[in-house]
């Protein structure tokens, strides 16, 4: 039985999972989604991005969790790496689903637009607005769960952007599933693209946005299942 941490990108909640944990679930796994301090029902907790890693950590640790298969989504790739290395032997895999990948030393905002990201901060408080409705246009997602989307988000926590990521040994070294989502993109990003000529990386396609737990969260949860058994 593998047990499933998974953890949605920026703005987004536990509650981003909801139709995927049923299936993971009903498939005899443990299911476990977490929404990372300063957001959702944690908005209010400060947070940076050493914080969203003990987040899950600390989730692992405290339900002693074994055979973890920890998933990242968009920002939270970013956390989760970096959590995949700290949980030792309690790992099996962790899966990247469309998202970022830390890189030791850069941050979040290291990528060519974060400059933009970082004026929204400043403009905002320190938090980086959620997206408007037009912005999910053209990702695979109907109207109603468009508005889902935006009705739950909640700004994101700039500090966690901003700070940078702290890696003990190479990221190609995990054992690593990268979900690209072909709406967002065809192809993954430049460092993607080099951990997955490690023998430990495998790249899976899906037709779809980069929000795939919303647009097509039973076509997720069997490559999720996927992952666990390689």
């Amino acid at each position: 039985m593998a047990e499933f941490v998974l953890v949605a990108g920026a703005w987004l909640g536990a509650w981003a999972w909801d139709e995927v944990v049923p299936e993971l679930r009903a498939a005899g796994h443990g299911a476990h989604p977490l929404t990372l301090s300063g957001l959702a029902e944690k908005r209010g907790v400060p947070a940076g991005q050493q914080t969203h890693v003990q987040d899950i950590v600390d989730l692992v640790e405290r339900l002693d969790l074994r055979e973890v298969v920890v998933a990242g989504h968009s920002y939270s790739g970013i956390p989760v790496g970096q959590a995949a290395e700290r949980i030792g032997d309690r790992l099996a895999r962790v899966v990247f689903v469309d998202s970022n990948v830390p890189r030791h030393g850069a941050a979040f905002v290291s990528h060519p637009y974060g400059r933009v990201v970082v004026e929204s901060i400043a403009e905002n408080q320190g938090f980086w607005p959620p997206l408007a409705a037009a912005d999910y246009a053209g990702q695979g997602l109907t109207g109603e769960q468009i508005a889902r989307i935006v009705d739950r988000s909640t700004p994101h926590p700039g500090a966690s952007l901003t700070e940078a990521a702290v890696l003990e040994r190479p990221l190609g070294e995990l054992p690593a599933t990268y979900i690209k989502c072909l709406l967002d993109g065809d192809k993954p990003t430049e460092d993607v693209v080099e951990l997955l000529t490690s023998e430990n990386w495998r790249l899976v396609e899906m037709d779809t946005g980069h929000w795939p737990m919303v647009s097509q969260p039973h076509e997720l949860a069997r490559i999720l299942l996927d992952a666990a058994a390689t």
